[in-house]
Parts: structure tokens; sequence; C-alpha cells
């Protein structure tokens, strides 16, 4: 099922979006001008390290360090300008219109608060509900999230939980303020393969049911393939490519195919696999 608005009326436009870091020569440019739309829909973003997903995410949310030279032309959120937006604004936006999911969970939860406490803490600070509504909330989102007996789990500290349940944790305290939109950063990465595929399943649930958009950042190609809607292919801070999801495999920019062909075949051996060699011309010519 597809939550896609119309791109006349975008659940967000970034448009011409630049970041660029300060270095002993000046500033080193992370992105360099990219531009895409998001509907209710699921987009995802590919390309190796240091191509520029997870600047754009920060950027997104504001939360790239305070030396960041950050510029667009357009970046908004139904509308609402969110580089001109005041920090306290941003306060409110960050999970409560935007949530963004992290890569492991035991980072990026605190340590010191038990699960229950922390869920409730991000219900209260964006719905503003009583204490006893937080819990009920709360619980109702954990068994959402297909965590067994959430009672137990409310009163457990992050190191207690194993990866898939740490995440599924995390997920839930995301998505209890009923975000607009979700931005997923290589949020199955850390996981096994039975594991990662349980956590999108959940992840794609949660999403659908409460009509938001999401951005999906990660290296994983034949994953995004199945479970996005549109995909980014990302290069030097550039938008090589956009096309279909499951156009992935069909691509028409050399950085794509050259990103397919570096994926191990599964029905025969080989002895080395093809590494993607830099061309300059990718970096001037426009994106497909």
């Amino acid at each position: 099922m597809y939550w896609t608005l119309e791109m006349t009326d975008p659940l967000l436009e970034v448009r011409n979006l630049r970041v660029a870091y300060p270095s002993a020569h000046g500033y080193s440019d992370a992105l360099r001008g990219i531009s895409f739309t998001l509907g209710r829909e699921k987009l995802g973003i590919v390309g190796e390290s240091g191509s520029g997903k997870s600047t754009a995410g920060r950027a997104i949310m504001r939360l790239l360090p305070p030396k960041a030279r950050v510029t667009a032309d357009a970046l908004r959120l139904s509308g609402f300008d969110l580089l001109g937006a005041s920090e306290r604004q941003m306060r409110d936006i960050r999970g409560g219109r935007i949530a963004m999911i992290l890569q492991d969970p035991r980072y990026a939860l605190n340590p010191l608060k038990t699960v229950g406490a922390q869920i409730m803490e991000s219900y209260r600070i964006h719905i503003k509900g009583s204490r006893a509504e937080a819990r009920d909330r709360m619980l109702a989102m954990l068994e959402d999230v297909r965590i067994r007996d959430p009672r137990r789990v409310t009163g457990l500290y992050p190191h207690e939980l194993s990866g898939g349940m740490g995440q599924r944790v995390m997920i839930a305290m995301m998505l209890i303020p009923s975000p607009e939109l979700v931005i997923a950063d290589e949020p199955t990465s850390a996981l096994d393969v039975t594991v990662r595929g349980q956590i999108l399943d959940v992840l794609n649930e949660r999403v659908e049911a409460q009509g938001a958009g999401l951005i999906l950042i990660s290296h994983d190609l034949p994953l995004v393939s199945d479970f996005c809607d549109r995909v980014l292919v990302m290069y030097g801070g550039q938008i090589m490519e956009e096309l279909a999801a499951h156009d992935l495999s069909q691509a028409s920019h050399p950085y794509t195919i050259a990103l397919n062909a570096s994926l191990p075949p599964l029905d025969h051996a080989v002895d080395e696999l093809i590494v993607p060699e830099y061309d300059p011309s990718w970096m001037t010519e426009a994106p497909k």
C-alpha cells in the first residue's frame, strides 16, 4: 500500500540543498546541491560510505554541527520552512513531526532510564498528555511493534535488550508522537538477516498505519529494492540517479550499474568482486 501525495503538494521538498564543512583549505562540500521531493511513500537513499546519505538526513532535521554551512533554495516540511525555523520551533519538530531512527539502539537510548520511561517521555514532550495516558499509549505501542509481555519490558534498561528488541523499542519511541516523516538511518545494519526482515515489517506496518513518509538510508541495494517505492543513488554529495525501486537492477547510470555489479552473485562463485571506479564526469553531468 503506497501513501503518495501529489508532487504539487509534497510532504517534504528539498531543492538545491548544499552542506559544507570548514577545512584547512576553506570549506569542503559534503552535499553539492541535491533536490528531491517526498510524498507519503518509502524513499530509499543508497550509495557508498561518504556519499552524503546521512548528511542529507541530518540536514533535514537541522542536526549538523554549528560550523557546517547549510544552504538551500527550499527545505520545507508540508510547506513549513525548516531552514528559517528557530531552534525552539525545531525542538518541537524533531521527534514530533520528524523522527529519526538510528543504527544502533545501544548508543541511541539512554542507558540510565528504563525503556518505559523513555517512550513515555517522548510521548509527553510532544503530545502533552497525562502520565496515565502516556503509559497506556506506551504499552499499546510496544504491542504494535510486536514486543511480547510489554509490561515486563517497560522496566528493562537498554543493556538488557537484544539487538532486535532494542530496535523495536527505538521504533516505538520515535513513532509514538505520530510524526509526519520518519528518517531511518541504517536501522537494520547491526542485526542478523532474520531479525532484519522482522524489523522492516514492523517499521512498514507502523509507518503506513500512521500515514507517514519514510526515508530509508542504506548500503543494502537488494533490501531497498524490495522495501522502498523510489530510490535516490548518491555519490560525492550528489544524486546520480533517481528511479523506481523495482527498477534498481536495471539502472542506467554507470555508478549505479557498478554498485549492482559489486554485489556478490548467489548463483556462481567469483574470485574477486567488482569495485566501482570513479569517473570525474559523474560530478559534472546532470542527474537523470
